[in-house]
C-alpha cells in the first residue's frame, strides 16, 4: 500500500515531535508556583532547576546532532523522543528541588536532538525552495505545545494533581515513536512513497551520503565547527534563542506575580502568543521560499525574512510599562511572531551551508550556542527578577534579534552559502 502525499505526513509527524516537545518543557512552567509553594522554593531555586535543564540542553545538542548523523534520522530521532518521555514522566516522582532538578536534566540530555534529527529529515524530504517551509512547519510545534500546554497542564493539574500532568504529556511521546517507526525511512527507501512522488522529488533533494564513512567515524566534527557558516550561526543563535527561553519558562511566572494571575487565568490566557508564533513559523517558511520562486537568491531570502522578524523584537521592550496584562500579553505575541519568522529561516540555514552527513551535526553545535546562552540568561533573569524586576529582562529580550541579524549579515555574506557546501571555503 502506497500513502498519498506522504512529504507531508512527514512533516507533519516532525511538527507533532516539536509540539510535544515544548508541551513537555512547558508542563513545569505552567505549575511552577504550585510546586515552589509545596516544596518551600524560591525564584532562584527555580531558576537553579531550569538551569540545570538548560545546561544539559546546551552539553547535549552538539552531541545529540553527531549522534543524529551516525544513527540516521529514523533511529536518532527514536531514541531520543523515546529518553525524553521517560524523562517527563519521571517528574511525576519529584520529591523536592534536587529530585525535580535531576528529572529536569535528563530532560535537557534528550530534548535537544529533535531539532538536528527534525532538520536532517527535512534535508532528506524537501527541496531548496521549500526547505524554510518544512523547518517552519516543524518549529511551528513549538509554539502549538507551548500554546496547548497551558490549559492542558492546568486542566490536569486542577483535575487530577500535578503529577499527572508530567505522567500523561510524557506519554504522548511514546504514542508519537509507534508512528514515526512505521512510517520514516528517506525516499529512497520508503515502501510507503508513491513511486511518482519519488521521481517528482529525487532530484531535488539530498540524499543520505557517504553513510558508511560517518558509521567508521570519519566525521570530522572538528572541521564543522571551525567552518564560518557554523561558528556565526552560534553566535546567532546564542544572543537569540535566550529570548524564546525566556517567554516559555518565565511567562506564566511573570503573569502570576506582576499581574496577578492565578493558575486558571495562566491556562485561559498564556497560550496566547504561540498562537502568533505558529503563524509566523509558518509564514516566514513560505515567504522566503516564494522569495525564491520570485527570483531572489536563497541567501537574500532567507535573510531578508529573518530581518523582518528582528524588526518585530524592540516592542517587548514596552511589556512591564503597558497598564494592563492584555496589553502585556499582546506585546508578547509581537515577539513570539517575530522569534517565529527568524528562527523559520535561521534553523534552516544548516541545511542550505552543509553537506547531508553534517547537517545534524552542524544543527546541534548551533544550537549548543543557543542552549548556552539560555543558561547564562536564565541565571541572570532569576537573579534579577528576585532583587530588581522583569523590566530590565524585557528591555535586553528586545534588542537581541537587531543585533544578531546585524551579526548574520557581517559574518556570512552571500558568497559563503555556495562556498560553504563545495568547501571551498573550509
Amino acid at each position: 500500500m502506497k500513502i498519498p502525499k506522504l512529504q507531508w505526513i512527514i512533516a507533519a509527524l516532525l511538527f507533532l515531535a516539536t509540539m510535544i516537545n515544548y508541551a513537555d518543557r512547558l508542563a513545569l512552567a505552567v505549575v511552577s508556583v504550585d510546586l515552589r509553594q509545596e516544596f518551600a522554593l524560591d525564584e532562584r531555586d527555580y531558576s537553579h532547576i531550569v538551569t540545570l535543564f538548560m545546561l544539559a540542553y546546551a552539553i547535549m545538542y552538539a552531541g545529540s546532532g553527531y549522534f543524529v548523523d551516525r544513527l540516521g534520522t529514523r533511529r536518532g530521532f527514536a531514541v531520543f523522543i523515546f529518553g525524553w518521555s521517560i524523562a517527563q514522566m519521571l517528574h511525576a516522582a519529584a520529591l523536592g528541588k534536587w529530585t525535580l532538578g535531576a528529572f529536569r536534566f535528563l530532560l535537557g540530555l534528550t530534548e535537544p536532538a529533535n531539532w538536528p534529527a527534525a532538520a536532517k529529515a527535512v534535508a532528506e524530504w524537501f527541496p531548496p525552495e521549500k526547505r524554510a517551509l518544512g523547518v517552519g512547519i516543524f518549529n511551528a510545534g513549538s509554539s502549538m505545545g507551548s500554546a496547548i500546554a497551558p490549559p492542558m497542564v492546568a486542566w490536569l493539574t486542577l483535575s487530577y494533581g500535578w503529577r499527572t500532568a508530567f505522567l500523561f504529556t510524557g506519554s504522548l511521546g511514546l504514542l508519537w515513536l509507534v508512528a514515526w517507526l512505521i512510517l520514516y525511512q528517506p525516499p529512497h527507501k520508503n515502501r510507503w512513497l508513491k513511486e511518482e512522488e519519488y521521481a517528482a522529488i529525487k532530484d531535488h533533494v539530498r540524499p543520505p551520503e557517504q553513510t558508511q564513512a560517518v558509521a567508521r567515524g570519519m566525521l570530522d566534527w572538528r572541521k564543522i565547527m571551525s567552518m564560518r557558516a557554523c561558528y556565526s550561526l552560534i553566535i546567532a543563535r546564542f544572543f537569540t534563542d535566550p529570548v524564546i527561553y525566556f517567554i516559555i519558562f518565565w511567562l506564566p511566572e511573570y503573569l502570576r506575580k506582576e499581574r496577578g494571575f492565578d493558575l486558571a487565568m495562566v491556562g485561559k490566557y498564556a497560550w496566547v502568543p504561540f498562537i502568533f508564533g505558529d503563524i509566523g513559523y509558518i509564514l516566514g517558511g513560505w515567504l522566503s521560499g516564494r522569495l525564491m520562486q520570485a527570483g531572489w537568491s536563497l541567501p537574500k531570502a532567507r535573510k531578508r525574512v529573518m530581518l523582518l522578524g528582528a524588526l518585530f523584537m524592540p516592542v517587548g521592550i514596552l511589556a512591564p510599562h503597558v497598564p494592563s496584562a492584555e496589553m502585556a500579553i499582546a506585546v508578547t505575541c509581537f515577539m513570539a511572531m517575530g522569534h517565529a519568522l527568524w528562527v523559520a529561516n535561521l534553523q534552516t540555514l544548516p541545511t542550505d551551508l552543509f553537506k547531508a552527513t553534517e547537517v545534524g551535526t552542524a544543527s546541534g553545535f548551533t544550537g549548543m550556542g543557543g542552549a548556552i546562552g539560555g543558561v547564562l540568561a536564565n541565571l541572570g533573569t532569576g537573579y534579577i527578577v528576585l532583587k530588581f524586576s522583569y523590566a530590565p529582562i524585557w528591555f535586553v529580550a528586545g534588542l537581541m534579534h537587531p543585533l544578531a541579524i546585524g551579526i548574520v549579515y557581517w559574518l556570512l555574506p552571500d558568497r559563503y552559502f555556495a562556498a560553504e557546501v563545495t568547501g571551498t571555503q573550509r
